[in-house]
Parts: C-alpha cells; sequence; structure tokens
C-alpha cells in the first residue's frame, strides 16, 4: 500500500479489478455481519473492539514508529481522522445498521459517503465538480427518495433512527476524507492511527458501559473476528490499495458502486430481508450514481 506511486501502467491490471471486487464484497460482507450482530447479545463496543484491535495489534509497528500523535500531524486532523472513520463513525453506524435493513444501508451509507464528501469539498473547499460527477449526486439523491418514499408509505416500516444515523455516519466518513488528504500521512500510517486511537476510545467505552464478549458464543465472536477484524480492518485495506496502485483512485472508486447492490442481494439471500421493486431500483439508481460521482466518465479523470 505505501507504494502507490509506482507506475501503473507497466503492471497488469486484473490484480487491480480482483483488489476493487474483493474491497467491495468485504464492505458488503461488512454491512451484513453488522446487521446480523442485532439478533446476538454483541452489542455495537464490543464489535469495536474487535474492529479496531486486531488492526490495532497487527499494523502495531506502524504507530510506534509515528508516535500516537505525530509530530507535525494537527491535533484537529488527527482528531477528526478518528472520528471520521474510526470510533464515532463506527458507533454511529453500527447502531444504524442494526435498525436498517441491508438493502438500505447499502443505498443510505453507500450514497450518502460520495454526496456528503462533494458538499464538503464544494462548500468549504471550493471544489467544482464537473457536469457527469453533477449527474451522478442527482442520480444518488433519486435513488435515496425511492428508497425513503418506500418506507414512509410501507406499514411494517422500520425505525427511522437508522435512516436519520446512515447520512450522519456517512458525513463523518466525507469529513476523515478531506483530513486524510491534508494529513501527509500514507495510507498505512493513517489506518495504524485511527485502529490504534479507536481501539483505545473503545477500551474506555467498555470500561464505562460494560461488555457482553463473555456471554457470546464462541463461535459468533469468530464470525466478527473475521469479518469486523481481518477482512474488514485488514484485507480491504490492502485490497483498495493494490486496486489504487494498479488502476487509479478514480477506476477504483468506481467499484464501490456495487456495495448497494452486493448489500441488497446479501440482506435477501442470507438475511431473509424482502427485496421488492422499490429496492432494486433504489439500489440500482444509487449505484449508478455512485459510479458517475467518482468521475469515471469526466472528461478529467482523477
Amino acid at each position: 500500500m505505501v507504494a502507490l506511486t509506482l507506475d501503473r501502467g507497466s503492471e497488469s491490471p486484473a490484480a487491480g479489478y480482483a483488489g476493487a471486487f474483493v474491497t467491495v464484497l468485504i464492505w458488503a460482507g461488512w454491512i451484513l455481519a453488522t446487521r446480523h450482530t442485532a439478533a446476538t447479545d454483541l452489542g455495537t463496543i464490543d464489535l469495536g473492539l474487535i474492529r479496531f484491535g486486531i488492526p490495532a495489534l497487527v499494523l502495531a509497528p506502524v504507530w510506534l514508529k509515528t508516535g500516537l500523535i505525530p509530530k507535525n500531524l494537527p491535533l484537529a486532523l488527527l482528531a477528526l481522522m478518528v472520528a471520521g472513520s474510526g470510533a464515532v463513525f463506527f458507533q454511529v453506524a453500527a447502531f444504524a445498521i442494526h435498525a436498517t435493513p441491508a438493502a438500505s444501508v447499502g443505498v443510505l451509507l453507500g450514497g450518502s459517503m460520495p454526496l456528503s464528501t462533494a458538499i464538503i469539498g464544494i462548500t468549504l473547499f471550493r471544489e467544482r465538480p464537473d457536469r457527469m460527477r453533477l449527474l451522478g449526486f442527482a442520480a444518488i439523491i433519486a435513488g435515496m427518495t425511492i428508497l425513503l418514499t418506500r418506507s414512509l408509505g410501507a406499514a411494517d416500516a422500520p425505525a427511522w433512527t437508522g435512516y436519520l444515523l446512515l447520512p450522519a455516519a456517512a458525513t463523518l466518513w466525507a469529513t476523515y476524507t478531506h483530513a486524510f488528504r491534508r494529513s501527509g500521512l500514507n495510507p498505512l500510517e493513517g489506518s495504524a492511527l485511527i485502529a490504534v486511537w479507536s481501539l483505545l476510545i473503545h477500551f474506555a467505552l467498555a470500561l464505562v458501559f460494560g461488555s457482553t464478549l463473555g456471554q457470546v458464543p464462541a463461535q459468533e465472536i469468530g464470525l466478527q473476528v473475521m469479518s469486523q477484524g481481518f477482512l474488514s480492518g485488514l484485507v480491504a485495506m490492502l485490497a483498495y490499495g493494490l486496486a489504487v496502485r494498479r488502476l487509479g483512485g478514480t477506476q477504483a472508486a468506481a467499484f464501490t458502486a456495487l456495495t448497494p447492490v452486493l448489500a441488497m442481494i446479501g440482506g435477501g439471500m442470507l438475511l431473509g430481508e424482502a427485496i421488492g421493486p422499490f429496492e432494486i431500483a433504489a439500489a440500482a439508481v444509487t449505484a449508478t450514481g455512485v459510479a458517475l460521482a467518482t468521475g469515471i466518465l469526466s472528461p478529467r479523470q482523477a
């Protein structure tokens, strides 16, 4: 991952496509695994301990080298990164996922992330997206509107807490995105610092609110260790780094458009959630919007 500046033209893109696809599979799997824990005794604090404990341990040589607070990194940027993709983001997102069907999570979280990132960039940093990106943002809004309209009219509509918290979690992630771009850290350093600080925060939360890890069957903990800690915390990070290295940032990011679709399919097949024409339309329109929002069809690709 550290060698992201290597010449992409001299390397086969096949590994990049594989890395990108593995990444979105893991991200969709993370939504499903987190949604699954709503029916278990595992709380969001326990999930956080698992999610950040493994990366913090494996990446210990990195954060021990940089220090918990690197000298040239403003404390405000570090705090925004830890909140935006670490402990705060995880708690908000996990709580929302527990209350929201997987198909809705894929649309609202997956769609709100690029939309929130663009809004912050436009309002605070005077970024100017081109017409194709604007079309993508419009499609994301349309997909989310389809989903919310369906939910408003459903007799068995789930609690609205999740629908409100998912865009909030996406805004946190967008904040992290802009903070990381300005941090001067490489991806490995950023991931290591976010993991260790988030683990410390979850240790503090566990001391205050308690933990249920001792009451949960070993196989359930093993499932979350694999999904939250190993796959989401480590493999996805490395796979996405490979995709960026071989394909470039724009093409790699375009694969995230698959997340709403995969989350919807997984929710129906693995969790037994109902999937109707509204859910299919919302996922398809949002996925198209996410792909366009990456700039994959823009005249100038990043």
